[in-house]
């Protein structure tokens, strides 16, 4: 058998072409289990599909094409082939969709129009048909047919498969979620979940979390017909897509326990639910359980500390009442610690994710800060202690190792107790004594808490005393890639711990680009698990501050490539190693600013002043920005993300916004950023995380918005939640750029249409706009203007500029007679637009300086033809106001300026600006200020 997916491709091609469709399909189907690269995943699953799509397997050809879509959403070939099979299974509106897309990709390919147009018709001709008949789908009849059709064992596959999945949309409705729970439907769900169908499973969960949203009785009455330990049942299979459904389900029972679900129906119904909290400790337990039995997958293992995660840990601190965290403290810590304390390399390990020790040392820190007082953390700490003597037993040297491996994975959760767990008697002594042990195992788990233990600042100097001539020893000695790329590791973060580079220095005496290359080879070895491949990336972000490691690395496309790839998996130790390396080489960390004075003291009393790496100027930084966004830097980025909320940190938003901000600084690059999903991912790094994390995001979206169309950054609804960050920028303590980019974000936007300007009005941006309306620096001034031009054509601003008591109109005016022509051009627009809209402010014009005027005549006047145009216009507009304000006009200058602009002669390009000067004399006539020439 090959074990190549690449050759296992191939062969597929090969019997595929020979229309032997079933061999075909054997080899594709070897090749994804075999495979592990994403792009070629696609490519496998686009292929499957074709082979179903010629077996008439429309489902599982839909499914497949579904799956390379998921991976690549602009793979043609697959959107082309999913629409073929929904057309099949006569769902020819999502068809339709598909094409459309295909279309768009490819306009001039002549078959996706015939399918377009044969799609439309047939859409068209069932519309019809069905008219006469809309009956027959109520939402009674539909369920009644469904459970006819999954009642019969001898229906169709298909059709069964196709009436689950109607099942699912009916769920979310209330009325079909209230009609399936009253006809027996639950236990008819329960039945389709028994058939072990992986797609009528889904179907059925899927339905269950619909029937459960916003309905608490009905989510408790489902809860106790199903059986908690069934759910955990389910949850606990090694199927990622039936245990995450799974785990949905029992969230949305718990928000609706909780009382966080979308309480919308109320009724007698709600008379039947008794006090939840009982159901609440019921599943909490069971949930503690899965995370110690050895019958539950890793993966579902994940899913139980997710939910704990989740659920436990108060969301806000000002709510007093954190008694599910001590309830968990009193219950299940012990259970936790054990999770922590597994060791994938020894036998009688758990089944265990790569993510799951982290998790669970992420559960330990929320639990550990949702304590309220001295005395339940000191409850918490020897809870900890007691579990870890338990451990230690010099006779017994694989339960002595659990201990360490419990140590290194609080060390991994809550600081402070992490701090004092190595202070207990002869911890960190037996921890620097396995070290030397002979055996591998004892090696690989003392040189991991070692390094998460040098994090402690407290203990740090003990560890380098004593570690890192044990590292050195280990790193030289061993053969096991695992435990040097630890010990390597190690040393970089005992120097980083330490303030200096001992530990390196000592160990590489300068040469980090051999250090660096080992790194980058460890990462591109794909025998080696994707666990131990990670310590080289964490190795690469210690040694990528030195700039000719992240020039030398950034020129490493397979290392790149494979780096970008652990990512995308998720785990958090990764996700933060990933961006600070990426940090490093795009140099978007903060440097402070050397004072020259301050240089020059330090030059004359022979101080060692720190200079500047040629390859960390902006040229080089430049070219390091480029080649990471032409190996794909922003999907992966992209992709972590999209990471669970218990994985991706603050810290590690925060270092991802800095990356995106430093791709975003050439605008030529921004199209590519917002192509492979940049904008979008931006978005909740704006939202969530640290201050400066917030501010760095926000500004590379301002970046972004101010010279793309946004209809193309931020298709539909997520235009408006852009809004809010880019406000955010137009504050007196963010420096100019940002100031200035945010302006031009948000005049974009209000280009766009009302609903956009509503959004920017109603996250009080109007005062902050105005305020830099006034501002010195003349690029400040005049996008602050221009964002006005396009706000003033909003009702709601027009009013404020209608309302006493404010100069707004005054300003406007006056910007109207600024020397800088561009501000110029834009408050004239903004008065045009406020004189036409707005007759009331015609006369308060007059009003609010006597400058007026003149500003008017001078813009009437003026060389720039826009200007000029829109200074005309103000004056139609005065004049049509009224006949008194007319009469002012009339009376001025302003009267032969008109008469000498009419009287021009046609030409193309001053035509409008003719035409405005007439209308203007025209008006004056028509109020009998003026006579025509021939009459006077």
């Amino acid at each position: 058998q090959m074990e190549d997916p690449i050759q296992l491709k191939e062969e597929g091609n090969k019997y595929f072409q020979a229309s032997d469709y079933e061999k075909a399909l054997q080899s594709y189907t070897q090749a994804i289990k075999l495979n592990k690269d994403k792009a070629l995943q696609a490519v496998l699953y686009r292929n499957r599909a074709a082979c179903f799509l010629k077996k008439e397997e429309y489902a599982k050809a839909a499914s497949d094409a579904s799956r390379a879509i998921d991976i690549n959403a602009l793979d043609i070939k697959a959107l082309y082939r999913r629409s073929q099979a929904l057309e099949k299974l006569g769902k020819l509106d999502q068809a339709f969709k598909d094409a459309q897309k295909c279309a768009t990709l490819e306009p001039r390919n002549k078959n996706f129009q015939e399918t377009l147009r044969r799609l439309g018709a047939n859409i068209q001709e069932r519309v019809n048909a069905r008219g006469t008949l809309r009956i027959q789908f109520s939402t009674d009849s539909r369920v009644q047919k469904m459970f006819e059709i999954l009642l019969d064992e001898n229906s169709d596959k298909e059709k069964r498969e196709k009436a689950a999945n109607n099942l699912i949309v009916l769920g979310r409705e209330e009325a079909g979620a209230e009609r399936i729970f009253r006809n027996n439907g639950v236990n008819l769900l329960l039945q389709l979940i028994e058939t072990k169908n992986p797609e009528l499973i889904l179907a059925a969960v899927r339905t269950l979390s619909g029937m459960c949203t916003g309905h608490k009785a009905r989510a408790t009455a489902i809860l106790h017909y199903l059986g908690i330990d069934s759910i955990c049942m389910w949850m606990s299979v090694d199927n990622e897509e039936i245990s995450l459904a799974v785990c949905n389900l029992l969230q949305t029972i718990t928000d609706c326990l909780l009382g966080q679900g979308k309480e919308e129906h109320h009724g007698k119904e709600e008379a039947l639910v008794l006090d939840t909290k009982k159901d609440l400790r019921m599943i909490t337990m069971r949930l503690l359980d899965m995370l110690v039995s050895k019958k539950v997958s890793g993966q579902g293992r994940d899913r139980a500390l997710n939910l704990l995660n989740k659920n436990i840990p108060r969301k806000d601190l000002k709510d007093h009442d954190n008694s599910r965290s001590i309830f968990v403290i009193d219950n299940g810590l012990k259970k936790i610690l054990k999770v922590v304390g597994q060791i994938p390399e020894m036998p009688d390990c758990l089944p265990l994710t790569e993510n799951t020790q982290l998790t669970a040392s992420v559960l330990l820190n929320k639990l550990y800060d949702d304590l309220r007082c001295d005395p339940e953390r000191d409850n918490y700490r020897l809870i900890c202690e007691e579990y870890i003597k338990s451990k230690i037993d010099p006779q017994d040297m694989d339960k002595t190792l659990h201990a360490v491996q419990i140590v290194s994975g609080v060390l991994q959760g809550p600081f402070d107790l992490g701090n004092k767990l190595l202070g207990m008697k002869g911890v960190m002594e037996m921890m620097v004594a396995l070290c030397g042990s002979e055996r591998e195992i004892d090696q690989l788990v003392a040189v991991e808490a070692l390094i998460h233990a040098s994090t402690k600042l407290s203990r740090a100097t003990f560890i380098i005393t004593n570690g890192v001539t044990l590292l050195k020893e280990i790193y030289k000695k061993t053969k096991n890639e695992k435990i040097k790329i630890r010990a390597l590791v190690g040393l970089c973060k005992l120097g980083s711990a330490g303030g200096t580079d001992y530990g390196l220095r000592q160990f590489a005496e300068g040469s980090t680009e051999k250090l660096a290359k080992q790194c980058r080879k460890w990462l591109c070895n794909t025998s080696i698990d994707a666990r131990t491949r990670k310590w080289a990336v964490e190795g690469l972000s210690y040694l990528t501050l030195d700039a000719d490691v992240k020039d030398d690395f950034v020129e490493d496309e397979p290392a790149l490539k494979a780096m970008f790839d652990l990512a995308k998996a998720s785990n958090k130790t990764i996700l933060y190693s990933v961006a600070s390396a990426l940090v490093n080489c795009t140099n978007s960390y903060d440097t402070k600013e050397l004072v020259p004075e301050l240089v020059q003291l330090a030059k004359f009393s022979k101080q060692h002043v720190p200079e500047e790496h040629p390859k960390d100027k902006k040229d080089f930084v430049v070219k390091r920005v480029k080649r990471l966004l032409k190996a794909g830097v922003v999907s992966a980025l992209a992709c972590m993300v999209k990471a669970d909320s218990a994985i991706l940190t603050d810290q590690s938003k925060e270092l991802i916004a800095r990356v995106f901000l430093a791709l975003c600084e050439d605008p030529k690059d921004r199209g590519t950023i917002v192509a492979q999903g940049g904008g979008k991912a931006l978005i909740p790094l704006a939202v969530e995380g640290t201050d400066v994390g917030k501010i760095k995001a926000s500004h590379a979206l301002a970046k972004i918005a101010a010279i793309s169309n946004p209809d193309i950054a931020f298709p539909g609804e997520r235009v408006y939640e852009v809004v809010r960050p880019l406000v955010s920028l137009l504050n007196t303590e963010r420096d100019g750029l940002q100031n200035y980019e945010a302006l031009l974000g948000l005049t974009n936007f209000s280009g766009r249409s009302d609903k956009l300007r509503l959004k920017i009005v109603k996250e009080k941006a109007l005062a902050d706009i105005e305020n830099y309306m006034f501002e010195n620096h003349d690029q400040l001034r005049q996008a602050a203007t221009e964002c006005m031009c396009n706000l003033v054509v909003n009702k709601e601003v027009q009013e404020r500029f209608v309302a006493d008591g404010n100069d707004r109109l005054k300003l406007v005016v006056l910007l109207c007679g600024e020397d800088d022509e561009k501000v110029q051009i834009a408050a004239a627009g903004a008065l045009a637009v406020l004189t036409a809209a707005q007759k009331k402010l015609c006369s308060k014009m007059t009003q609010v300086t006597t400058q007026w005027l003149e500003i008017l005549q001078r813009l009437c006047l003026h060389d720039n033809m826009e200007l000029q145009h829109r200074g005309l216009v103000i004056a139609f507009n005065l004049i049509s106001a009224d006949k008194e304000l007319a009469k002012k006009l009339v009376e001025s200058e302003l009267l032969e300026i008109l008469t000498y602009v009419g009287k021009q002669e046609q030409h193309p390009k001053k035509q409008h600006i003719i035409s405005v000067a007439r209308d203007c004399l025209t008006k004056c006539m028509d109020y009998e200020l003026i006579k025509p020439l021939s009459q006077a």
